[in-house]
């Protein structure tokens, strides 16, 4: 007979705080997903955010979809979008997602592994590893 522990929820206090980055792509949904079940679970509070550099096509329905998925789910989250200027601004959008990580005082970021890049056979884009390497808290990549 095997012994099997009790959940301790170890995670509830490890993981306060959830940034989930959302772009509009499938996997990018399926991050948040994953971050409304760490709500649900464990009482994460989950911020979605949508970084705009002017290449997202209709910022508006990933907005109603993201609303749509959380009232669904019957959780409270905080929606932010931040909009980015390339041609004033010298930075990107995994800097702005850095740099909301550092202010928000954030515990995870769930994140898609690869977001709207056209090439399949990309394993990780861009913006997940520069997140997942210049990030000073824990990075949950999904695929």
């Amino acid at each position: 007979m095997t012994y099997i522990r009790e959940p301790t929820y170890e995670v509830s206090f490890l993981f306060r705080k959830v940034l989930v980055p959302v772009d509009g792509s499938a996997s990018s949904y399926k991050a948040l997903d994953i971050a409304v079940d760490f709500a649900k679970r464990y009482g994460s509070k989950v911020t979605v955010l949508i970084v705009d550099d002017g290449s997202l096509q209709n910022v508006d329905k990933i907005l109603r979809t993201i609303e749509e998925k959380i009232r669904k789910a019957g959780i409270l989250a905080k929606v932010k979008t931040l909009r980015l200027n390339i041609e004033t601004e010298v930075s990107s959008v995994a800097s702005k997602i850095a740099e909301e990580i550092v202010n928000g005082g954030y515990d995870l970021v769930i994140m898609s592994a690869r977001g709207r890049t056209a090439n399949p056979e990309i394993i990780i884009g861009s913006v997940a590893l520069s997140v997942t390497v210049n990030s000073p808290i824990s990075v949950l990549l999904i695929r």
